[in-house]
């Protein structure tokens, strides 16, 4: 883990996403003292901790983002599928705490069999004794905006919305629960970005539906796929369905663009000679740029 912010230090990117554990093992190996210790050091020498970090609201600035196990589903129907999920949620939650890392991005789930509204109360019944057990944590849960296929839930900003309404009342922990937008996944979801002005009115959406101060990290991503088509499919900034200028005025606006953003853009080969990061964060930050100057 304490590579993967050598490497974000390297590119000259604002944050990193990791994974605490394996992602697609249910089995959580002991977080030893001197895994804790390392990765402390490697924040420090990367000037992302300490007391000359500036504050961001709610814990401190996040320049460390982790993502949750893909095997999580707070959502199922089946009791012990769910009950393992709980529990291998409050592992990710204490472990991220153990480091300092104070975002946990997680898939809402998919209510599978069941009613999406049935689904929804699960993952609300499963919070309850999520934050009850980690209460002494700092760790906020960002639910994912999902393409929403299928039988999966958070596919859209009203159900994002609404799942997290029902989380606070029946938690009354509201500080504990955020959202990680997607570019990929809510343009894929029928959001299309495929203008600066329809950013503009997706970015109202979610602030009518949920609010933007509830959204605490961004996933930066293209897609391969068109709006609409419900398909998760990634893609370098500026090479697939997006509008360029789209992700300039989501990054360019004053509540957005100040959320640690991550990308999920393809690692593989290079672009034009150029490694895939820093490509992508160049041209980030040009169509921010451009944005900027047309305010």
């Amino acid at each position: 883990m304490h590579l993967a912010v050598s490497e974000a230090v390297r590119l000259g990117l604002g944050c990193v996403q990791v994974f605490t554990k394996n992602q697609q093992q249910w089995r959580v190996p002991e977080l030893g003292a001197d895994a804790i210790a390392a990765w402390k050091r490697a924040m420090h020498t990367a000037g992302w901790s300490g007391p000359e970090v500036p504050a961001w609201e709610d814990g401190g600035m996040q320049r460390t983002v982790s993502h949750a196990s893909y095997l999580i589903n707070l959502a199922s129907p089946d009791d012990e599928l769910w009950r393992k999920s709980v529990e291998l949620m409050v592992s990710e939650i204490t472990r991220c705490d153990s480091l300092g890392i104070g975002l946990l991005v997680h898939h809402p789930g998919s209510s599978t069999t069941s009613p999406k509204a049935d689904g929804m109360e699960r993952i609300a019944k499963a919070y309850v004794e999520l934050l009850k057990r980690t209460e002494s944590c700092r760790v906020v849960s960002c639910l994912e905006a999902t393409v929403g296929a299928g039988a999966t839930i958070g596919g859209s900003f009203e159900e994002l919305g609404t799942l997290r309404r029902r989380i606070v009342e029946l938690t009354g922990v509201p500080q504990r629960v955020g959202f990680c937008i997607d570019t990929c996944h809510i343009h894929a979801a029928g959001y299309a970005m495929d203008s600066a002005a329809a950013a503009g009115r997706i970015i109202a959406a979610m602030d009518r539906e949920f609010g933007l101060e509830h959204i605490r990290c961004l996933h930066i991503n293209d897609s391969k796929a068109p709006a609409g088509s419900r398909k998760d499919r990634h893609e370098h900034i500026g090479l697939g369905t997006i509008a360029p200028e789209a992700f300039g005025a989501m990054l360019a606006h004053p509540v957005l663009g100040r959320l640690p953003a991550i990308m999920e853009t393809p690692k593989e080969g290079d672009l034009g000679g150029v490694e895939c990061d820093l490509a992508n964060s160049a041209k980030l930050r040009e169509l921010v740029m451009k944005a900027k100057q047309c305010q």
